[in-house]
């Protein structure tokens, strides 16, 4: 407690002196006939020193409000409570983003501190990503399921991705292109950084099976390449560490963006960029609530460029004929399904490059970009999909207050579910590699690099 609190609780207990006179003035003229002043001295005394607990109260809850808070017992609510909560607020407030700012994609991602990015490292991370002998069978690399090609998008074409002595895993590859924009990592969210997401695939038994970090340290040590690599990279601290295999392989994926799309052209001045199509879709994107979570330059709420929600549940609305056909619930991400809800919670996912990167979802269970966009727009904005105009709009009758009201734009037609693939398509930008770019230090610019003055891998 500070003392401008301290001072105004002296001054608390004042008033409940000053009170307290008023109340023994009361009990000692108990012999005057005057009832008028009784009753002034009762309603003085107990209104000061209700005034003064008040002030007291509420200045020592100030100056200890985790302490205060402790006091008070919590709300306790279900899961699927809250499911239903988020989903009404969200139902209820299509337009509760306005005057969105739309942003193009950096042309060079951030670095932490601890993982500064350099050339040498990132020649070292690109021959690490490529590198079979990561996998315990020697049969896979980081490239084996995330192709940095046109045709995959940094993902693999597959549904389930496959890991070594051919196991499938339970979810789909995510692109790795620029992943360097996100804050949290695979689809329930689950690493905190590049690094980390890094490190998993090689300690995943179904992915690359390396039982252990130890097992992976020796495997590269014994390799005499690796070992002038890392002692060049990591001056240092040159162990090859599982720590500075991740920090080298985080350094490359950092470079793996692609900027200059159509989109971005857009934003930044190239006004006949866009097709008539896509500018429309572009506003649908918009107007229907997309933005709500696909925001920001890399089009997602898990986006290290803003502050918004990182995770959505997913369906939003339950028991839908996309959920059933699609199997959309039978995993639930972050929930663990022990509690019986059906509305998973999934790490928001970037759109960027999305027409490349077929089948969607987490499960891989839809080929189509129009489909996927129609299921989209039905389970998680609640919009029909219809041509007939009757469908986009509904009249709403409040019996309680008497009101009545017609909500537009409730159906989504074809035409518009078009113009918004359309516009998706405009995200694909060029894959590093499509140009020079030598100062993001791209995959054409490192091969340069390394043959004229650094790492010989």
């Amino acid at each position: 407690m500070n003392s401008n609190h301290s001072d105004i609780v002296i001054l608390g207990l004042i008033c409940i002196a000053l009170g307290a006179v008023f109340l023994v003035f009361f009990v000692l003229d108990t012999a005057s006939k005057d009832k008028k002043k009784w009753y002034l001295a009762i309603a003085l005394g107990t209104g000061v020193i209700a005034f003064a607990l008040k002030i007291i109260l509420i200045v020592t809850i100030s100056s200890f409000p985790t302490q205060a808070l402790e006091l008070f017992p919590k709300k306790e609510y279900k899961k699927e409570q809250i499911a239903s909560i988020k989903y009404q607020y969200k139902s209820a407030n299509k337009s509760l983003i306005t005057n969105y700012s739309w942003e193009a994609l950096p042309q060079k991602a951030p670095a932490p501190l601890d993982n500064p990015t350099t050339r040498n490292k990132v020649a070292l991370g690109m021959k690490l990503f490529n590198d079979k002998r990561l996998s315990f069978d020697n049969s896979i690399s980081c490239a084996s399921c995330h192709e940095l090609s046109n045709n995959k998008g940094g993902g693999d074409g597959l549904a389930l991705s496959i890991g070594i002595n051919g196991q499938q895993g339970t979810r789909n590859a995510p692109s790795i292109f620029n992943a360097a924009f996100q804050n949290v990592f695979f689809w329930d969210g689950r690493a905190d950084s590049l690094e980390e997401q890094a490190m998993g695939p090689i300690l995943n038994p179904v992915e690359m099976g390396i039982p252990s970090a130890k097992v992976i340290e020796e495997k590269l040590s014994a390799i005499p390449e690796y070992q002038n690599a890392f002692a060049k990279v990591f001056t240092e601290s040159p162990a090859i560490s599982i720590s500075n295999i991740s920090k080298a392989i985080a350094a490359y994926e950092r470079t793996l963006i692609t900027p200059d799309s159509p989109y971005d052209r857009f934003i930044n001045g190239e006004v006949h960029a866009l097709s008539l199509s896509q500018k429309r879709g572009m506003a649908l994107f918009e107007s229907v609530g997309c933005v709500q979570c696909h925001s920001g330059p890399n089009f997602s709420g898990a986006n290290s460029l803003g502050d918004s929600s990182v995770f959505r549940i997913f369906p939003a609305t339950p028991n839908t004929k996309f959920e059933s056909k699609y199997h959309l619930a039978d995993d639930l991400g972050v929930v663990d399904g022990t509690a019986g809800e059906n509305m998973g919670i999934w790490r928001i996912p970037s759109l960027r490059n999305v027409s490349r990167t077929a089948p969607y979802f987490h499960n891989g269970s839809v080929n189509s970009l129009t489909e996927a966009v129609k299921i989209m727009a039905n389970i998680q904005l609640s919009k029909k999909i219809s041509n007939k105009s009757e469908d986009d709009s509904h009249f709403f009758w409040s019996k309680d207050n008497k009101q009545i009201y017609n909500a537009t734009n409730q159906a989504l037609n074809d035409n518009e579910i078009d113009d918004i693939v359309a516009f998706l398509k405009a995200l694909d930008g060029l894959i590093p590699g499509d140009k020079m770019n030598c100062k993001n230090y791209q995959q054409d610019c490192i091969v340069n690099v390394i043959a004229k003055d650094t790492l010989q891998l």
